[in-house]
Parts: structure tokens; C-alpha cells; sequence
């Protein structure tokens, strides 16, 4: 029997099933330890502004028209759905139901990664671990993922990963359609995806495909267009066109230069975030935009002329994300909550050890000491802030590392091929 046949066998998908439930129960776990003790101190929440969204929702304005919206029309389910079950102006109520709704999502993004483990034909050890990070990442990066919606669209693009990697690959678009709407960030993943469906069902279904995910993005955002243009096209606007965030990379080393060398910085509050302003901050930014750019236009390039294999099209995917975020002009925190459906899938040691320590040395200084980074620009948490993002630089150059060749592998591709014509 061969691997692949193996890995689909009964007994090993019952184990997976096993490891995916205990993985829910650990990450119930630590959704229940970030309420408790010093970690759900010193908190920077988003729910009030998520709340205020939600309450006009529920009592009839329409998002875009009579109230502006800073997210795409994706998002704005999260955010009625807890008004629902309390009442107006309850803060405390509100907060419940919405991180009720947030841990509702991050057990689905725990099937997804399970489905995903049994479609890669990962082995008991290796499903084990990924499953682990996936269920442990919310602990490792601390409170901001109770307040944040991010672990909606990362559900929607574990269950399109999941979707795409069983086959299923129509419903996969659809569900990364979804995604899209909800926040623009799984955009990079289509390329790959699209390029993935081209190279081993033709041509023909990858355009179906990229019609589905095409139509489920109009389908969610024309209707919040059509009532008001001019308010959809701001939510999206007001995204791309944000200023150098304090803690992108670019930022990060202009204060860290400001503290070795005496150079300068000033931090400005605006677009719902703190930044770097001045005129060396915005041609860093754009420096840093047209980085981003070429370095995921690479990225689907080379995938593109590369096998398309599962574990390549995952492999890939993580890069193009992780590129996304790491050399951005703007890293939130939540951030990271992106990589928990991608990252795990990857089967490179040096992948989990790097995610997870951008994990960590995010939470050492998210949300605690944020405001001293912000407005005082403390030293100690300026290190912090730029060794997580090289750590994520970093990550990005693991995911992209070619795999090492095994010798025998190596040798037989080195060796010249036998003429099958007489001599």
C-alpha cells in the first residue's frame, strides 16, 4: 500500500479526528486563561467601536450610507450579531457575546487545520504538532485575539485551505471569496490557489474557480455599494493609503536608528493607529509598499513555474501571507492571528520555532507596554518591537528556502540518463 493511501486509511483518520477534538479542548483552555490573572490586564480592546457598528446596524442605519465603517462589508456580521443578544450600550454584555462569537470561529479554524493534517497525510507525530500550534498560538500571542474579528477570516481561509487541499476546490474559492470580503488580506492566497487549480484540473476549472471566488466577493460587496458608492470605496481607500505604522518594520528601525544614532522620529495618531510621520517615514513606507509588492509578485511566480504540489500550494501560501504582513506599512498584532490556518501546515521545524517566537515576543510587549513604545518610544520595547518583526523576516526566508534534497535523490538527479536507443 503506498503512503498516500496509507495516510487515508481509517485508523489514521480516526487518530486525526482524536487529536483535532483534544486540540479544541486545549484551545478552549487558553481562551479561558487569557480572562484570568495578569494576562487579561492593561487590555486594548476594538469592541467598542465593533459595538457601535453593531447597535446602528440593529437599529436600522445602513453601513456605508448612514455611518462610516472602516472594514469591508465582510466584517460587518461580527459585529451585529453580539448586538443582537445585548442590550444597547452594554459594554460588558457586548464584549461576552463578541468573544463567544471569536471563540466560535477559532474552533472552526481548528477543523479546518484538522481536514487540511488528514488531506496532507501527515503522520500521528506531525499532526500532533501541528494541531498543537494551531491550538496554543492564541495563548502565545495573548488578549488581543478576544477583542479583534481576525479569527473570522482566518476561519473562512483554513476552511478554503481545508476545501482546495481535499479536492474540493470550488467550494475552497468560495469560502476564500468570503474571506476576501471580510478583510482583504486573502487576496494573496488566490494566485497560488488559481495557479494550483490550472496545473492539475486545466484550465478551464481554474477560471471556473476564480469565478467563484470572484462572484462570492460582488455578492457580499455590491449591495453595500450600490446603496452608497462613496462609503465602500472609503473603507477600502482608507486600508490601502494608512501611513508608516509604529510597528512595521520600516518604522520599527527608524526608531531603533532614532535611539542608536540620534536621528530623530515623531509619532502622529491617525487612520485609527499610531505612526511615523515626516517625509524620510512616507518614502519608507512607500519604499516598503513597493517591496512588499515585488516580493509577492515572486512569490506566485516562482510558485507558479514550480511542482504544484499540496504541500508546495501550502508551503507557498504561508510565504505570501507572512510577505503581506511582515513588509507592510502597517502590523497590528492581530496580525499574526493570520498565519494560525497556514504556518502549522508547513512541515519545517524552524517554521513552528520562528511563528511561535513572533508569537512571544509580540505578547512581551502587546498590549502591556504598548503606550510607553507609542508615545515615549521606550528603548527596551523598541528592541522587542524590531526583533519580532526580523523574526518574521526571518520566518519568511524559512518558508522560501528550498527543501534539501535527500543524498539518494540528489545523486540520481546528478547522474546522466541511460539512451533508451541502441548504441
Amino acid at each position: 500500500m503506498s503512503s498516500r493511501s496509507a495516510s487515508w486509511s481509517q485508523p489514521a483518520d480516526y487518530r486525526i479526528v482524536a487529536l483535532g477534538a483534544l486540540a479544541i479542548a486545549v484551545f478552549i483552555g487558553s481562551w479561558i486563561v487569557l480572562h484570568h490573572g495578569w494576562l487579561a490586564r492593561d487590555q486594548i480592546v476594538d469592541t467598542p467601536v465593533y459595538q457601535n457598528y453593531g447597535d446602528a446596524i440593529v437599529h436600522g442605519q445602513a453601513p456605508y450610507r448612514d455611518f462610516a465603517v472602516e472594514y469591508p462589508p465582510g466584517a460587518l456580521v461580527t459585529f451585529a450579531a453580539p448586538s443582537l443578544f445585548s442590550n444597547e450600550g452594554d459594554a460588558t454584555g457586548y464584549r461576552r457575546d463578541f468573544g463567544t462569537l471569536m471563540a466560535a470561529c477559532g474552533i472552526a479554524l481548528l477543523v479546518g487545520v484538522a481536514v487540511s493534517v488528514m488531506s496532507l497525510g501527515f503522520g500521528w507525530g506531525a499532526a500532533a504538532g501541528a494541531l498543537a500550534l494551531a491550538a496554543l498560538a492564541p495563548l502565545l500571542l495573548g488578549t488581543v485575539v478576544l477583542t479583534r474579528f481576525d479569527l473570522w477570516p482566518a476561519a473562512l481561509a483554513a476552511g478554503a485551505m481545508a476545501a482546495i487541499l481535499s479536492g474540493r476546490l470550488r467550494l475552497g474559492h468560495g469560502l476564500l471569496g468570503a474571506g476576501i470580503a471580510v478583510k482583504i488580506w486573502p487576496a494573496v492566497l488566490l494566485p497560488l490557489t488559481v495557479a494550483y487549480v490550472w496545473r492539475t484540473r486545466g484550465r478551464r476549472e481554474a477560471l471556473v474557480c476564480l469565478g467563484v471566488a470572484a462572484g462570492v466577493v460582488v455578492a457580499v460587496v455590491l449591495p453595500f455599494f450600490v446603496l452608497s458608492p462613496h462609503g465602500v470605496w472609503t473603507s477600502f481607500s482608507r486600508q490601502l493609503s494608512r501611513p508608516l505604522q509604529i510597528e512595521s518594520v520600516g518604522a520599527a528601525l527608524i526608531v531603533a536608528s532614532h535611539h542608536a544614532l540620534g536621528t530623530g522620529a515623531t509619532m502622529v495618531s491617525s487612520r485609527g493607529s499610531q505612526n511615523i510621520s515626516g517625509g524620510f517615514a512616507s518614502a519608507v513606507g512607500v519604499l516598503q509598499s513597493l517591496v512588499q509588492v515585488g516580493v509577492l509578485l515572486g512569490i506566485w511566480v516562482a510558485f507558479a513555474r514550480r511542482d504544484r504540489s499540496r504541500e508546495e500550494l501550502v508551503r507557498y501560501a504561508a510565504a505570501a501571507v507572512v510577505a503581506f504582513i511582515a513588509l507592510g506599512k502597517v502590523l497590528s498584532p492581530q496580525f499574526l492571528i493570520w498565519l494560525i490556518p497556514l504556518v502549522p501546515l508547513v512541515r519545517r521545524w524552524s517554521v513552528a520555532v520562528l511563528y511561535a517566537a513572533a508569537l512571544l515576543l509580540t505578547q512581551a510587549w502587546f498590549p502591556k507596554h504598548y503606550w510607553s513604545y507609542a508615545l515615549h518610544f521606550s528603548q527596551a520595547v523598541t528592541w522587542l518591537v524590531l526583533l519580532r518583526d526580523l523574526v518574521l523576516l526571518g520566518l519568511l526566508v524559512a518558508l522560501l528556502r528550498p527543501a534539501r534534497e535527500a543524498p539518494a535523490e540528489a545523486v540520481a538527479r546528478a547522474r546522466p540518463q541511460a539512451s533508451s536507443s541502441p548504441a
